[in-house]
């Protein structure tokens, strides 16, 4: 009775529908032209956020993730920070597998980059060493460190982010590397693209004209903060005969915003099945 009690516990701990406490976490601004020198830079990997606590691995939302147990024993007993990816250009496998109640033999394919230890002490490279060192011990193929390249200047920045994009890379991340971990949104961790993205939440559909009678032409969605506008953009023909569903939360990309508040030359990139209601 005892030994049943105990697995029906983990059982309940490791559920991937339960949602776990929301930890505060490291989060990103957008870099404005802010000089940058002696930074560290790396790739904005196009994966799904996940952080381990030593115990249990959750999306940057709280909620747990249904890795495999020989996925989660490589993990080390401490904290790590990173992203779940594959290669550049495959979120919607990586999010098939990943948000799988049911882990698949797919997770082979998936590897955990890091690019921090949250509860390690010295700036960035100082933590990342702390890792580095258990990894020496505990080799594993699916644990990565980030590779932190120091920035020479602006410049240096922007041809490293134009090298990531032109191979089809998300964007660059820049950081102040004597900062500790900030459990907050923060100007000491910078993302860098050459366009915004953001969520919105989709609110009616629109049938198309032309090439698009019959399916879907645009939707329009509202932003969090009640704005609403139309993306027509983006959208593949398998969007438009099976359109995101009416209250669905999807990700999209623009070039700034109207001053009237909307953005502007909106495009449709994916739904958000990580932050669904």
């Amino acid at each position: 009775m005892k030994l049943l009690i105990v697995l029906l516990s983990l059982l309940f701990l490791f559920s991937p529908g339960k949602l776990l406490a929301k930890e505060n976490i490291l989060l990103l601004k957008t870099w404005k032209g802010e000089d940058v020198s002696g930074w560290l830079m790396s790739e904005k990997l196009d994966g799904i956020r996940a952080i381990w606590d030593g115990r249990i691995l959750c999306t940057r939302s709280g909620k747990g993730i249904a890795a495999p147990q020989w996925f989660v024993k490589k993990l080390p007993p401490f904290a790590i920070d990173g992203e779940l990816w594959t290669r550049r250009g495959n979120f919607q496998n990586i999010q098939s597998i990943v948000m799988d109640h049911r882990p698949s033999e797919k997770w082979q394919e998936i590897t955990y980059n890091i690019f921090d230890v949250p509860n390690a002490r010295g700036g960035l490279q100082h933590r990342l060493i702390k890792l580095a060192d258990w990894l020496q011990l505990h080799p594993t193929p699916c644990i990565h460190i980030l590779e932190q390249i120091p920035c020479r200047n602006n410049a240096h920045l922007e041809a490293f982010r134009r090298d990531i994009e032109a191979k089809g890379g998300e964007g660059v991340v820049v950081r102040n590397p004597d900062a500790p971990y900030e459990k907050k949104r923060t100007a000491n961790a910078l993302k860098v693209k050459s366009f915004e993205d953001d969520e919105c939440v989709v609110t009616a559909h629109h049938e198309g004209r032309g090439h698009f009678v019959g399916m879907l032409g645009a939707f329009s969605c509202r932003l969090p903060n009640g704005q609403v506008f139309r993306i027509g953009s983006g959208l593949k023909k398998s969007d438009r005969l099976n359109p995101p569903a009416i209250g669905t939360i999807v990700t999209f990309k623009h070039q700034g915003w109207t001053d009237g508040g909307k953005p502007r030359f909106p495009v449709f990139l994916r739904v958000n099945v990580i932050k669904q209601r």
